[in-house]
């Protein structure tokens, strides 16, 4: 059986080709984990991005009972992008079979599972865990929420903005939705 795929664009046209090859690709992921429910791809081409490589997106989301699973690549060509996600999702797919259908009934330790783990992250990409490629400091200024959306739109910053609330007394970060409106963030230090 195959999940049902169901393909959206942004700022490209979706053609019979990216159809097909999305359907048949994504399709096969229920081979990987069963009670797959739903299987959404996003493609785009995003004309802002700061490389020519990085225009093509294709985000692959997919939900079942009791799990959503999410994968994003960019590339210089779509059909690319699509065989890089579907490979990212397979690697997450095994990850969280893994974590729930492994369990911890085996009889190691925290700490022999935890450096079995770590062997896999370095195995799978070369080093230990995610490396940080840029930092930035900036001062937080006070500024409502509505401020805080002016300065996003006049700072280029399309994604999110982070902001002092005075309102809130806190940290806040403003986020843009896929549809087009805002959401907020508000943090609390636990």
């Amino acid at each position: 059986m195959t999940v049902e795929v169901q393909i959206y664009g942004r700022n490209m046209e979706i053609t019979d080709g990216i159809s097909n090859y999305v359907t048949k690709k994504v399709g096969k992921l229920d081979r990987f984990l069963p009670g797959i429910e739903e299987a959404r791809v996003d493609v785009a081409y995003e004309k802002s991005a700061r490389s020519a490589t990085d225009r093509q997106v294709a985000q692959i989301t997919i939900r079942g009972k009791g799990f959503i699973l999410r994968a994003e690549e960019r590339a210089d060509d779509i059909f690319a992008a699509l065989d890089i996600a579907v490979d990212r999702m397979q690697r997450q797919i095994e990850r969280y079979k893994g974590k729930r259908y492994r369990g911890r009934g085996d009889g190691k330790t925290t700490s022999e599972e935890s450096e079995l783990i770590e062997e896999s992250i370095e195995e799978e990409s070369g080093e230990l865990g995610p490396v940080i490629a840029r930092r930035k400091r900036f001062l937080l200024l006070p500024m409502d929420e509505r401020e805080a959306i002016e300065q996003m739109i006049l700072s280029g910053h399309e994604n999110f903005f982070v902001f002092y609330n005075p309102n809130s007394q806190g940290v806040n970060v403003l986020y843009k939705r896929r549809d087009g409106t805002y959401g907020l963030i508000e943090t609390e230090i636990g």
